[in-house]
């Protein structure tokens, strides 16, 4: 077996299954999970038709690059939304089965499995992070989010000796648990330290769609265009960012979505996906042509979401601490008030009022002396909001009876 397996912690599900494994919740309520991030909004029927009137496309074998038209209708939408000059669809985007197997999969393919070779990731993160480093042979470093700058990594703490034996590097904004989206100064610095050190950065942005003020949040594409970056000889160099439809489009079933970016790497990409197997079934392709080509759906998703956390932030902002994030469907609050530790309370709550959260502490790991999510815990407000608001209020009684006893 490979031995590289050994080094995969338990995801952070099956962590809480392990602190729930012993408790019985509260019979008096039915159970609401605010675990999970599985969008649970209803899929738009028109994508669903798209899906079933192209089922003759499973009589196709299909290609790794996907079709000229799908390829167009994400290169069109990108261009769009992030006001970029035109892409070529044949060497700047290629679709892929959903984001989180494209970014494992980009690891495999671009780093170099030599002794010391590093991957930059966030923390708290997404956990597919780190086990595509290991998986690919290097060692994942992580840059502990700052609540002070808005839970942006603070990547001014990283030593020159580490940055010169980084390969890759992950980022996720708006962030996973956190909400925080970067700024242009932001963008700018990782650019400036990808041009000096030779990495690739790897943007995970599959909830820029979900945004909670009046401006959009900005996507790496779009920061290197406005700073000069597009038009160089080598356009969005050493740059790949991924997005998905399923928070976008509430698909995650459907499992699309695409990468753009840097042609060399995509290029290289495309030939490991050849060999991997990562064609998209046509079916799928042309629902996600109808899903991209469509904002309506979009926009009436993300006021759902709006008056969802318009309606749930102020009454958990009574117990414990936490705030409106820039973007995404999670809450990241600090529940050091309540004197409980973060698995303390997410235990707690499940026995007594069978409502689930996940321990920031899960989602994180111990580097640099601490572990950024200890005594957060995240929620997913993914359901619709007559739920979320019982479950909200669930939690708001649970706080109370701590503060007396």
């Amino acid at each position: 077996m490979n031995p590289l397996l050994d080094k995969l912690q338990p995801y952070p599900f099956e962590k809480l299954r392990q602190l729930f494994a012993a408790v019985k919740p509260n019979p008096e309520y039915r159970a609401i999970s605010l675990g999970i991030g599985e969008p649970k909004h209803p899929t738009p029927a028109f994508i669903q038709q798209a899906l079933t009137e192209n089922l003759a496309g499973l009589a196709n074998y299909p290609l790794t690059a996907g079709s000229d038209a799908l390829r167009g209708a994400i290169a069109a939408w990108l261009e769009r939304r992030y006001d970029l000059p035109a892409l070529d669809t044949a060497t700047q985007v290629l679709p892929v089965n959903g984001s989180r197997e494209a970014l494992f999969a980009l690891a495999q393919a671009v780093i170099d499995p030599k002794a010391g070779a590093l991957v930059v990731c966030p923390n708290p993160f997404y956990q597919i992070y780190e086990g595509a480093a290991y998986l690919a042979g290097a060692e994942p470093y992580f840059v502990n989010s700052d609540p002070a700058r808005n839970f942006a990594p603070d990547f001014d703490t990283v030593p020159e000796e580490v940055w010169k034996r980084v390969q890759l590097l992950y980022i996720c904004s708006p962030g996973n648990p956190t909400g925080a989206v970067l700024t242009l100064t932001d963008w700018e610095h990782l650019f400036a330290l990808s041009e000096r050190y030779n990495f690739i950065i790897a943007a995970d942005e599959c909830y820029s769609e979900i945004y909670h003020g009046d401006e959009p949040p900005m996507g790496a594409m779009q920061a290197a265009h406005i700073l000069g970056l597009a038009g160089v000889e080598r356009p969005y160099a050493r740059l790949v960012m991924f997005s998905s439809l399923s928070k976008r489009s509430n698909v995650p079933g459907m499992r699309s979505g695409f990468v753009a970016g840097d042609a060399d790497v995509l290029k290289k990409f495309l030939l490991y996906r050849t060999y991997h197997g990562g064609a998209m079934s046509p079916p799928v392709q042309a629902a996600s042509i109808a899903a991209w080509n469509d904002e309506t759906h979009v926009e009436a998703n993300r006021e759902q979401y709006r008056a969802k956390f318009d309606a749930i932030t102020p009454l958990l902002q009574e117990v414990m601490d936490v705030a409106l994030p820039d973007a995404g469907f999670y809450l990241w609050a600090d529940v050091s008030r309540t004197g409980l530790s973060d698995t303390e309370f997410a235990q707690r709550l499940y026995a007594s009022h069978s409502v689930t959260v996940l321990p920031g502490s899960y989602l994180a790991r111990e580097a640099h002396g601490v572990n950024p999510g200890r005594n957060r815990i995240r929620m997913a407000l993914v359901a619709e909001t007559a739920e979320g608001l019982e479950a909200a209020q669930r939690i708001v009684q649970f706080c109370k009876t701590l503060t007396t006893q």
